[in-house]
């Protein structure tokens, strides 16, 4: 797809921005002088603009283009004037122009979507329209735009996100990044390796069997649970209470990855706590509604209650705390993680994994553990940058 870059803006940042980023991607940048054509997918409004009201020239740019306007998306100044970005979007609603009211943080007001772009939830489709069909893991240009930048906010989730491919080949870029190095991203994405090394340094995890492949004869005691030994997101998880189910889980893990284990299963309350920098944040209590801390009661609102901190006693907060530093420092980990430790019923506490790259939006664990400290969320970025930089 050409992509053109348009920019409207009584200031210069915003020329700038458009300008930088149409070099990045190798497309053009202009002005909205000229109609948008089908080809002219993004739309930049300055802050500026906003600031002095939506007047009629922002007016007529919507009316004379409506019909190749796919979708208004906020990028951010709806929140800092709010009252005028109303007025767009009444605007727009009266143009019939869909309005996506989730809120990009970036700098820039709002794009103009083409109408013809793919549903963004339909992955497939927007891979096919993608202009690049390489089967590069960086897409094109984005290493240039990184190497252009002080250092890289990791926001990545599993596989290639968290098992050090993308640290490391950032490392030979010279290009620095937020979060720990390639070697303890890997150690701690392969929970075979994982749960090796806290043995040897004395971390309690759960007892675990490698299956040889998907016909192992082996049969653990039940319930168990069978997982893949690099999933994220508890995707390839199962707790398994008979043969049957057991087989099933297992053929379903190798559909995922050729590496699965069995693992003891411990029956009990579930906690999880950060180590920011080499220190203990508050312990938060885990506590599905339905089953266990799966991939639905993660990410599905209401599905778990989550307590931070944890309404615990200060001893059991110092032992969780002790076994989240000792993994982290067992697994080499620079910057931060989250470790996830179940407790069972005798009080024993079992140390499952550590997560390198966690859930970082406003309301995710790490950011509550850091609220219940006085961090709020801006801050603790700002802090995951200062310290990943120790690094360097």
């Amino acid at each position: 797809m050409n992509v053109a870059i348009r920019y409207f803006t009584r200031t210069g940042n915003t020329q700038k921005l458009a300008e930088a980023i149409s070099e990045a991607l190798g497309v053009k940048a202009e002005t909205v002088d000229a109609p948008l054509s089908e080809k002219a997918d993004i739309l930049f409004l300055g802050s500026s603009v906003y600031a002095a009201g939506v007047d009629d020239k922002i007016k007529e740019f919507l009316k004379d283009n409506k019909d190749n306007i796919g979708t208004l998306a906020n990028f951010s100044t709806a929140a800092l004037i709010p009252s005028t970005y109303n007025q767009v979007k009444k605007l727009a609603e009266a143009l019939n122009i869909e309005v996506c009211d989730k809120e990009f943080h970036c700098r820039g007001s709002f794009a103009v979507l083409h109408k013809d772009r793919p549903n963004a939830q339909d992955i497939e489709a927007v891979k096919a329209s993608r202009r690049m069909k390489s089967d590069e893991l960086f897409g094109e240009n984005v290493i240039r735009i990184c190497r252009a930048a002080d250092i890289v906010f990791m926001g990545l989730h599993g596989d290639f996100g968290e098992n050090g491919k993308i640290q490391a080949a950032l490392d030979l870029y010279g290009i620095k990044y937020t979060g720990t190095d390639y070697l303890s991203s890997a150690l701690a994405m392969d929970k075979t390796v994982t749960k090796a090394l806290f043995k040897v340094n004395g971390v309690p995890t759960p007892e675990s069997y490698i299956l040889i492949g998907p016909d192992d004869a082996y049969v653990p005691k039940f319930p168990s649970v069978v997982k893949v030994s690099s999933g994220g997101s508890s995707i390839g998880v199962f707790i398994v209470h008979d043969e049957k189910v057991y087989r099933e889980a297992v053929k379903e893990c190798y559909r995922f990855e050729g590496l699965v284990l069995v693992e003891q299963y411990i029956k009990g309350r579930e906690f999880t706590d950060c180590v920011f920098d080499g220190r203990p944040l508050p312990v938060v209590e885990i506590i599905p509604k339905q089953g266990f801390y799966d991939y639905k009661n993660k990410y599905e609102a209401g599905a778990t209650v989550e307590i931070c901190p944890a309404e615990i006693s200060d001893e059991l907060t110092k032992r969780i705390q002790k076994v989240a530093l000792d993994a982290y420092n067992a697994l080499r980990i620079k910057t931060y993680a989250r470790m996830d430790i179940l407790m069972n019923e005798d009080g024993e506490l079992f140390c499952l994994e550590a997560n390198t790259l966690p859930g970082m939006t406003p309301t995710s664990l790490i950011p509550q553990e850091a609220r219940a400290e006085g961090t709020e969320f801006p801050e603790l970025c700002e802090k995951i940058i200062e310290v990943s930089l120790k690094k360097y």
